[in-house]
């Protein structure tokens, strides 16, 4: 227990390490796509009070370091924490934690970031929904490079032995297919968020199909999802049949 515990705290003083040092890529005020990769990565392998003691830690040195405003913390922690806490309860779904990270970041840090960074840091000009749009963003670019590394990681069975070394939750099994079927509808929610922010900021007021692609860009995901899922359960139970 106490080897696991030394363990754990070494891996996220790793964490911490990396989040500072490649916080910079890819960085504009108001969205850091790094942060959320190391958020999601945290939460599914330490859980969710580590990965939000992580993000704070990082955050924290971020701005005496690196003069970074409070969006640091505003824009991490609660991804970090939202991100374990999905990834828990929906017992081991990688889609739920980055979907915990798009909640927790794109909609709750970027709300509570208005107050603070208006009548803490004295910025004008805000509204409780400036944020939301680059926040999510960066959501969605370091949440897809954690979904994408940690589900390689996950089908090398790599994964469950690095959350059992590091003595967090173990979730095997489980429906692979229906797993990935969900996971591929859920492109369709990030395929839906970024056609809005791109029309909203590339093509105001346009007319004809634009407003809609939003919606065809969804349903065609959740489309492909069934059909996935039709076909590969299908695989499945011939195999069994076989065997």
């Amino acid at each position: 227990m106490k080897s696991t515990k030394i363990v754990k705290m070494i891996f996220m003083a790793m964490m911490i390490a990396i989040g500072v040092v490649i916080s910079p890529i890819l960085r504009v005020e108001g969205m850091c796509p790094m942060a959320h990769f190391i958020n999601v990565t945290c939460a599914v392998m330490l859980g969710p009070w580590y990965a939000f003691l992580c993000a704070l830690c990082i955050g924290i040195l971020r701005m005496i370091f690196m003069g970074i405003p409070p969006l640091a913390l505003t824009g991490a922690i609660f991804g970090a924490f939202f991100s374990g806490l999905f990834y828990r309860l929906s017992k081991g779904k990688l889609v739920c934690a980055f979907a915990g990270e798009v909640f927790g970041t794109g909609i709750i840090g970027a709300i509570v970031s208005y107050p603070v960074m208006t009548f803490i840091w004295g910025r004008t000009g805000l509204t409780w929904f400036f944020y939301v749009p680059s926040f999510i963003a960066g959501t969605l670019i370091g949440g897809s490079i954690a979904f994408i590394f940690l589900k390689q990681l996950q089908k090398a069975k790599v994964l469950a032995r690095f959350q059992e070394s590091l003595g967090s939750l173990v979730y095997e099994g489980g429906n692979v297919v229906a797993n990935d079927a969900l996971a591929i509808a859920f492109m369709g929610f990030i395929g839906y968020l970024v056609t809005v922010i791109l029309v909203k900021n590339f093509l105001p007021g346009a007319g004809g199909i634009v407003p809609y692609i939003k919606y065809i860009v969804l349903f065609s995901f959740v489309a492909v999802a069934v059909v996935y899922w039709f076909i590969k359960n299908k695989a499945t139970k011939a195999e069994a049949k076989k065997g």
